[in-house]
């Protein structure tokens, strides 16, 4: 479903990915775990057509979205959701959540809303709240409920567990799984490797902009390095 090959990217001259290289399968959740620096924001970034790539190939459904502007790679069903959330905070939670399906007709945005409620029914209750006055569990909730609001059929989440208090970090991740059982192929961007690998079907493991160990969940959860670089074992 998506294929990065050979990816190098930065900011300027300086250069964040070497050689990025790794595999998505559809309804899979796959895991990018790695340390502050390592490139994982980065990659996503460029995956999503904020950043431009100097040199690789990213592929999405067999299309070269690399060279494609973000507004498109959204309409085809890749939408990422940011680190630290980027909520309009001034913005209610039905106004927020609006925001998602800008580009879909009143009745598809009427479905998807019901949907996306069912998961999270926090949010109904709060849909004339102002985003900004949400607890951090919830605005995380209404962060990726407004990705869902595209209908999208890979997401890329950005440190979903980031500032959240440890009782709420599991429940983000059942979420995660949730949207996944529901047919959504997931990206998970994380340090909380351990959540990660726990929930993911195969993760990637980078250092220095670089894929430094790939392999199944699993695996990775029993591999020595990674316990003991990652998950302080």
């Amino acid at each position: 479903m998506l294929e990065i090959d050979g990816l190098h990217a930065g900011y300027g001259d300086l250069e964040v990915l070497h050689g990025v290289s790794l595999r998505v399968s559809e309804g899979d959740v796959v895991a990018l775990i790695g340390a502050n620096g390592a490139g994982k924001t980065t990659t996503m970034r460029t995956v999503s057509g904020l950043m431009r790539p100097k040199k690789g190939t990213v592929l999405y459904e067999g299309n070269p979205i690399h060279t494609w502007r973000p507004r498109r790679i959204v309409e085809h069903g890749l939408v990422q959701v940011p680190e630290g959330r980027k909520l309009f905070s001034g913005l209610s939670v039905a106004e927020n959540l609006a925001m998602g399906a800008y580009r879909r007709g009143r009745s598809e945005q009427a479905e998807t809303l019901s949907e996306v409620l069912e998961i999270f029914p926090r949010l109904g209750e709060r849909q004339n709240q102002e985003a900004g006055t949400l607890s951090g569990g919830e605005q995380q909730m209404l962060a990726i409920g407004r990705a869902l609001m595209a209908r999208p059929r890979l997401l890329m989440l950005d440190e979903p567990s980031l500032g959240l208090a440890p009782m709420l970090v599991a429940d983000i991740f059942d979420i995660v799984r949730g949207i996944n059982e529901r047919g959504v192929t997931v990206v998970l961007v994380e340090q909380n490797a351990a959540h990660a690998l726990q929930i993911c079907d195969r993760g990637y493991v980078l250092e220095s902009g670089r894929v430094v160990m790939e392999g199944t969940g699993e695996e990775l959860l029993g591999n020595d390095r990674v316990r003991s670089a990652y998950l302080g074992m």
